[in-house]
């Protein structure tokens, strides 16, 4: 809906008129429609509210300070209700029109089981005001109806946390599977992972990294357990020094293998859902946002991809959008780290439209684009909803597009193809401090010296003495029986007797936090001093009741914790040298 549609004279965008109401403890759409137009029926979400960022105990364990052994084992959050609810109606109500009567002809449902990374932000971003558009519980249902969700056996979350840093792999494969796209890739694929990019929202949303992965990267692939479609569960053998992108397709492996490749690649960086798309999905979804604008430094006229383009500025949908991300041999050296860097100019590209431009208060334009989108895509069950993908998309869309930042992960020739280079492999110099990066929610772009001044602030001021330290302790991720050698560490060596550990909290994150309320930001400078913690991992907000009724602060032991003892400083750097671009960057392929 515009601003003249609801009688404002500047344009508002819909997706931000999600508001929590403080009565329900529910997000509402609230548009303030103009005199003689009813309201949007069916504007309400109902569904869980938001849940605050420490984990839950597992049920029955509490400690004092004796303490108690870990739980092995990582929970997930249960997952919200999949649709939002009608809303009440105080009288007698219109029956809603159903959004298909309004509409011109859509695009052809095609199912797709996934590619391309470069479209999913315009489809998820769509969701978000689709409400907004259509006002129709009915037909939310309906786009519900379009999404293909696969099970992944464990390798992602079971639900989406609106509070967290998370890290969604996007893969698009070279399936053949639209018409007209028998002139790209390999014609007997059974659809390898030929894009992948692992896109880290950071936790707080200043910033997100869209980290390319090379598909021609050897790399080992492990053992991956997969879903069955009766239900069981079938674990295809693993394979040693071989090309990433085989990774999917090959010996029936389904995405949740490469999320377990893309994990043991990046030394134990940790995915937590993924989206899919194929090449017919490039087309559908150019098509409905109604174009990407792309700029060429040279003209290309392309055999193999069929691209046809002048030098400068162009537009591109349907096969002119796929032609240019699939092309090739026109840019650089004719090789994939090339055609990546093309591929992330045009994702900016596609970002800064969908910020900028009418998408998002073109209703029509919203109802193609969120019909191809969840026609399009393949999702984990964790954010297998629309209500889901709306958070996901609300969450993406706080982050400002001069902090998104694209990196491809650092490789070297492959001195075992001899003359004629094929493959890559890592860079064990810049690869796994990309992936400390990553795990550390550390940020790629610039960070604003006001915020560094306030970081560093937080373990600046007075300390309390150790043994006034009251402090609960989670395992969040680090390795069996973390929180009870944590436990035993800071009452006997470190003079901290009012300390206890409560098990697992009942989620996973990368790094070790520890949260605390204002009052008790000098209990919290000592402990980060005595464990070692940067000032990263300070942060303010609630305690909590300790098993003797006293105000606690929370100590949750992520991924980066190494045992008792060992400092747990971090890095709070970008490793330098790593060529990187931004999604307000504009620049032209060659």
């Amino acid at each position: 809906m515009d601003s003249q549609g609801r009688g404002r004279g500047e344009p508002i965008d819909p997706a931000d008129q999600w508001v929590l109401n403080p009565e329900t403890g529910e997000y509402e759409l609230r548009l303030g429609p103009a005199a003689g137009q009813p309201s949007v029926p069916g504007s309400r979400r109902s569904g869980p509210r938001p849940t605050p960022s420490g984990g839950n105990d597992t049920p029955g364990r509490s400690a004092d300070a004796t303490g108690r052994a870990d739980v092995s084992g990582h929970s997930e959050a249960p997952g919200g209700s999949d649709l939002p609810g009608p809303r009440r109606r105080r009288g007698p109500q219109p029956e809603p029109q159903p959004a298909g009567r309004r509409r011109g002809k859509g695009p052809t449902k095609k199912k797709s089981t996934g590619k391309r990374v470069l479209l999913w932000t315009s489809g998820t971003l769509a969701v978000v005001v689709i409400a907004a558009a259509t006002g129709g519980y009915l037909y939310l249902r309906h786009l519900n109806g379009n999404i293909t969700t696969t099970d992944t056996a464990g390798a992602t979350s079971d639900s989406f946390s609106k509070g967290e840093a998370f890290n969604i792999l996007v893969i698009g494969t070279d399936r053949r599977q639209g018409k007209g796209d028998t002139g790209y890739g390999d014609a007997n694929s059974v659809g390898h992972a030929d894009t992948n990019i692992l896109l880290h929202v950071a936790k707080d949303r200043s910033n997100a990294t869209a980290l390319s992965i090379p598909r021609d990267v050897i790399t080992d692939i492990p053992d991956c357990p997969t879903k069955q479609p009766d239900g069981s569960v079938r674990t295809i053998p693993g394979t040693d020094q071989t090309r990433f992108n085989t990774s999917l397709g090959q010996l029936g492996r389904d995405p949740g293998c490469t999320i377990r490749t893309v994990e043991k690649l990046l030394n134990g960086v940790k995915v937590d859902h993924f989206m899919m798309a194929d090449f017919n999905a490039v087309k559908t979804l150019t098509t409905a946002v109604g174009g990407v604008k792309v700029c060429l430094a040279h003209a290309v006229k392309d055999k193999k991809s069929h691209l046809d383009l002048p030098a400068g500025p162009s537009t591109v949908a349907g096969e002119q959008a796929l032609a240019f991300v699939r092309t090739r041999y026109s840019w650089g050296n004719h090789g994939d780290l090339d055609r990546i860097k093309v591929q992330q100019q045009f994702l900016g590209s596609l970002f800064r439209q969908m910020k900028s431009d009418s998408t998002l208060t073109d209703p029509s334009k919203l109802l193609d684009l969120a019909e191809a989108a969840t026609k399009a895509l393949t999702v984990d069950k964790g954010i297998g909803s629309i209500s889901t993908l709306k958070d996901v998309a609300m969450e993406l869309k706080k982050v400002p597009p001069k902090n998104i930042s694209f990196v491809t992960l650092p490789v070297l020739d492959n001195p075992a193809d001899g003359r004629i280079h094929k493959t890559v492999v890592p860079n064990p110099a810049l690869d796994q401090q990309i992936a400390s990066a990553i795990s550390g929610d550390v940020s790629f772009s610039e960070v604003k010296q006001k915020e560094k001044a306030a970081e560093a602030a937080k373990l600046k001021g007075p300390r309390s003495a150790a043994a006034e330290v009251r402090v609960d302790i989670y395992n969040a991720g680090a390795a069996a029986g973390s929180a009870q050698e944590t436990l035993t560490w800071l009452q006997t060596q470190k003079g901290v007797p009012k300390s206890s550990q409560l098990g697992n909290s009942g989620t996973r994150q990368p790094r070790t936090t520890l949260e605390y309320a204002p009052g008790q930001a000098d209990q919290a400078r000592e402990l980060a001093d005595l464990m070692g913690l940067s000032a990263s991992a300070l942060t303010p907000g609630k305690s909590e009741t300790n098993a003797q009724g006293l105000p606690a602060i929370v100590l949750r032991l992520g991924q980066d914790f190494k045992g008792a003892g060992v400092p747990v400083s971090g890095s709070s750097k970008a490793p330098a040298g790593v060529p990187k671009t931004t999604a307000n960057e504009v620049k032209c392929a060659s």
